[in-house]
């Protein structure tokens, strides 16, 4: 076996390891249990675990579950702080609090109130997973759809405050109900291969009539009808450039299709935090001629 294949053959041996506690983040977690999935052995499964990643399991775990408590606080504002730390197996709300703030430089409820994405993004970094999702692409024709947009113009560290705000819109006007309307996302540019500062994203929300003027600045768009090549991607959408490249790399050179102008657009099936991340579900649209 080269050493390429070894690796990538490792890779997919940790692989199933973060599978397994995306699974079963909220249950107890053993190094035993662990290592079985990865079929290591159970004596060396943490100095192997952490050389790759670079994390503990236990702070890798523990990462993922104040990731999901973040997301909570910012998003189920009724939801009481005690029981979002009493769910990401914190004894206590004091516990919870001194782990957040340690983690994140802000306590649960600064965040509630004034979320710093930047340094939230900058602290949750984690490890990469090499594995691609399985590619089913079709081709669709979309209607024209028309949207209440709200423009995020700089940093994709600071996309969440946008969202925030299109949500309080969402709220408050009553046009666009987040359980009946669909929920699209427009990405004029790569945030790989873009300066953060020139990073475009629409915010969208489908809805049946003009939207008046705001104090959020939400304006009207539309979404083009034709043809798009869609494919799903299943999991946390920090991941979705996978399935995004699959399309431009691989799926349209062999497919003989063109590019339509207009950008390419997400459309969010299941989010967080409703969702675990692992089972979000998010359709990527690219436009075709």
């Amino acid at each position: 076996m080269g050493n390429k294949t070894a690796s990538a053959a490792y890779a997919m041996r940790i692989d199933r390891v973060f599978d397994y506690i995306d699974k079963h983040l909220f249950e107890p977690l053993s190094v035993d249990e662990l290592s079985k999935q990865a079929n290591f052995s159970r004596f060396h499964f943490q100095r192997q675990f952490s050389a790759y990643t670079g994390l503990s399991t236990t702070r890798y775990i523990q990462l993922l579950r104040l990731r999901k408590a973040s997301y909570q606080l910012v998003f189920q504002e009724l939801r009481s702080i005690t029981d979002i730390g009493l769910e990401a197996g914190f004894g206590n709300a004091e516990s919870f609090s001194r782990a957040f703030k340690k983690c994140f430089g802000q306590t649960p409820t600064q965040f509630r109130t004034q979320p710093a994405w930047q340094p939230w993004n900058e602290r949750m970094l984690l490890p990469k997973r090499i594995r691609s999702p399985q590619m089913n692409v079709t081709v669709v024709d979309f209607s024209e759809t028309l949207v209440a947009a709200l423009e995020h113009r700089g940093s994709p560290s600071l996309v969440m405050d946008t969202v925030r705000n299109f949500i309080d819109w969402r709220k408050q006007s009553g046009l666009s109900p987040i359980a009946s309307s669909r929920t699209f996302g427009i990405a004029y540019d790569d945030p790989a291969a873009t300066p953060a500062e020139l990073f475009r994203f629409d915010v969208c929300g489908e809805v049946k009539q003009p939207v008046p003027e705001n104090p959020q600045g939400v304006i009207n768009k539309r979404i083009p009808e034709g043809r798009y090549a869609v494919v799903r991607h299943i999991g946390s959408t920090d991941r979705i450039s996978d399935s995004v490249y699959y399309l431009y790399r691989e799926w349209l050179p062999e497919s003989g299709e063109e590019l339509r102008e207009f950008p390419l657009f997400f459309q969010y099936i299941k989010r967080v935090p409703e969702t675990p991340e692992h089972e979000q579900v998010t359709d990527v649209y690219l436009p075709l001629v």
